[in-house]
């Protein structure tokens, strides 16, 4: 006779779940329509399920509304409002973040802004462009071409990722060796806080007076402010650029050879490493010329002028064949280098092809502790029955394994989840950091209990409730509760991967 009283009482819960939900929604969309055209505002399911992830397509939640703002006006306007209601927030630019930094509020509004995409002003002598939020990152360098310009980060997904959502992850590329990172290629950004008052983030010149608070909210996934445009530096398009792909049948000579390249004083335009998974999987997709015999390939790239990239490089050749390259082979042309470089710009795209689903994990080591990574991972596919290709920006030491799994299995999904946070703790272990250009997001809650102490993420909430008292952009991100650590910490004691004595570090 339980059971079915249990059940009743479940059903009532839930129906009671959906009244309270479906009454918010109609208040929401109520005060939304003061503000905003009618086309501006969805709310039927249908038309608000595909913004129910990013990247990061395990994990999905339907959000209560979705606004389509066209003018700062509207921005500031929605903002106003669902501060007023208490209604969090959550910011959205193309939906190409790997880490869930732009899943949905399931009680909350998210903010497309992809219509803010339009090239405000490109200045060829400051060498500088205002660009709007939506602006897509590739078409900053297709508009600066002309001018003998281009814009240096150059993530993966350049073709559709907007600048807005560079800035929220601090997004790199290939290329972020030798150019830095989004940080280091803006002067300004302007936007509203969470209160919908304007607000703008360091200047024109190249220092600002006052706090540097432009490196606050660059990388800050959308918790601190809604950034509506960007000052971008642009720089001149190199001369020659030349590529080298060189094969290793050892990966911890491919590893060694990185630091060493390094050691020699060479900084590179990109130094990129695929391992023989990755390069099997590329290589049936673009046939960009990879040797798949190799246990690893290290692309490395020299530009500048004719003179330079001559010098450059035959100084890394001479470095990688001392540190056990079996193969080299040296870009002839454009077309070719263009050609090494797509099997490393598709890889994301190639692992889609072998595999239902994958989890790209994005964490930070020590470059000399490269091949000791990816020999863990080894270990760590045999631990969790599934397989890891792994590409990543080996210069700087940012890793991104792509685990291949099935997410309509919720046992590989369990498996895969435990995999990435075995990947980003080993990361932390050996002396790195659980991301490195992909956010946080939902994706690395708990493993940055591991890394960062309770007074240290205190002193990021801080940070949060200075910009945010209230909390309400893009909440439940990022920065890990006392409780959710203390519970992870527990579930590391009863696994056996943790001391009792440790705990209270979490």
């Amino acid at each position: 006779m339980n059971a079915p009283a249990d059940l009743s009482l479940s059903d009532a819960a839930l129906q009671a779940e959906r009244s309270a939900r479906s009454a918010r929604q109609a208040e929401v969309v109520a005060a939304l329509r003061t503000v905003l055209p009618a086309h501006a505002l969805l709310y039927r399911q249908e038309d608000t399920v595909p913004y129910e992830c990013d990247g990061l397509t395990a994990y999905r939640q339907l959000p209560l509304v979705v606004v389509l703002p066209e003018t700062e006006a509207q921005v500031a306007a929605v903002l106003k409002t669902c501060h007023g209601m208490g209604v969090p927030v959550v910011a959205r630019g193309a939906g190409t973040g790997l880490s869930g930094g732009a899943m949905p509020h399931a009680l909350g509004v998210t903010m497309s802004l992809a219509k803010f995409n339009r090239i405000v002003k490109l200045d060829v002598l400051a060498r500088t462009a205002v660009v709007q939020c939506g602006v897509r990152n590739l078409a900053i360098s297709e508009a600066a071409a002309p001018h003998g310009l281009y814009y240096a980060p150059d993530p993966s997904s350049q073709i559709a990722c907007t600048i807005g959502g560079n800035v929220a992850e601090n997004s790199g590329g290939v290329h972020c060796l030798k150019y830095g990172l989004t940080l280091h290629n803006l002067l300004k950004v302007r936007g509203f806080t969470a209160d919908g008052e304007p607000v703008e983030f360091g200047g024109d010149a190249l220092d600002a007076p006052g706090l540097d608070l432009l490196s606050v909210v660059v990388g800050s996934e959308g918790m601190l402010a809604v950034t509506i445009e960007v000052t971008v530096k642009l720089c001149p398009k190199p001369q020659v650029a030349r590529c080298i792909m060189a094969s290793f049948d050892d990966i911890r000579a491919a590893g060694d050879a990185v630091a060493a390249v390094i050691a020699a004083g060479i900084i590179p335009a990109g130094l990129e490493m695929m391992d023989k998974p990755m390069t099997a999987a590329v290589e049936d997709y673009v046939h960009a010329g990879y040797d798949l015999d190799a246990a690893a390939i290290l692309l490395c790239e020299s530009d500048g002028t004719p003179e330079e990239v001559t010098e450059e490089i035959g100084r890394m050749q001479a470095v990688l064949l001392a540190h056990g390259a079996t193969r080299l082979a040296v870009s002839e042309n454009e077309a070719q280098r263009l050609r090494f470089w797509s099997g490393r710009k598709n890889a994301f795209p190639a692992s889609g092809r072998i595999s239902p689903d994958y989890m790209c994990m994005d964490s930070t080591i020590p470059r000399k502790r490269l091949a000791d990574i990816l020999i863990a991972i080894a270990a760590m596919e045999k631990k969790y029955q599934l397989r890891c290709c792994n590409v990543f920006h080996a210069g700087d030491g940012n890793l991104h394994p792509l685990i291949l799994f099935d997410a309509a299995d919720p046992d590989q999904l369990h498996r895969c989840e435990l995999f990435g946070a075995d990947i980003l703790e080993t990361s932390v272990a050996l002396g790195g950091t659980v991301t490195g250009e992909h956010g946080v997001g939902v994706e690395k809650l708990s493993s940055m209990c591991v890394q960062f102490s309770p007074e240290e993420r205190e002193q990021m909430f801080a940070v949060k409730r200075a910009f945010d008292p209230a909390g309400g952009l893009n909440p439940g991100k990022v920065i890990p509760t006392l409780h959710r650590c203390a519970e992870y910490g527990r579930m590391h004691v009863k696994k056996g991967l943790l001391p009792f004595a440790e705990l209270e570090r979490f």
